[in-house]
């Protein structure tokens, strides 16, 4: 799949901001045209569950149907590391708050 194209749904997917740009021009006695107002407004694009759909149906997910045993084995103990670290920052994070509180 073209990576720019993932890309794109990624961002659809996410929401983005973009500045959006506004003109107005009048003509001038001489007859030129000139530039009479410009305004640049930040836009957002909420997130769109349609594109996250599409870009999860499009991209590989982890397979582990032909992990052996042991491959089996190290990734659970990855990922139980993992979450073994994500939880003492989340405890961590919370009694700082705690602190600040006080």
């Amino acid at each position: 799949m073209d990576e720019e194209i993932l890309n794109a749904l990624k961002k659809r997917a996410k929401g983005y901001s973009y500045n959006e740009v506004q003109e107005e021009f009048a003509v001038r006695d001489d007859g030129e045209v000139a530039l009479v107002k410009r305004k640049v407004l930040e836009k957002y694009c909420p997130p769109d569950s349609s594109a996250l759909k599409a870009y999860l149906e499009l991209t590989p997910a982890d397979d582990i149907s032909g992990m052996s045993d042991e491959e089996l084995e190290k990734e659970k103990l990855r990922l139980l590391k993992e979450l073994k670290n994500y939880e003492e920052n989340r405890a961590k994070d919370k009694n700082t708050k705690r602190k600040k509180e006080i």
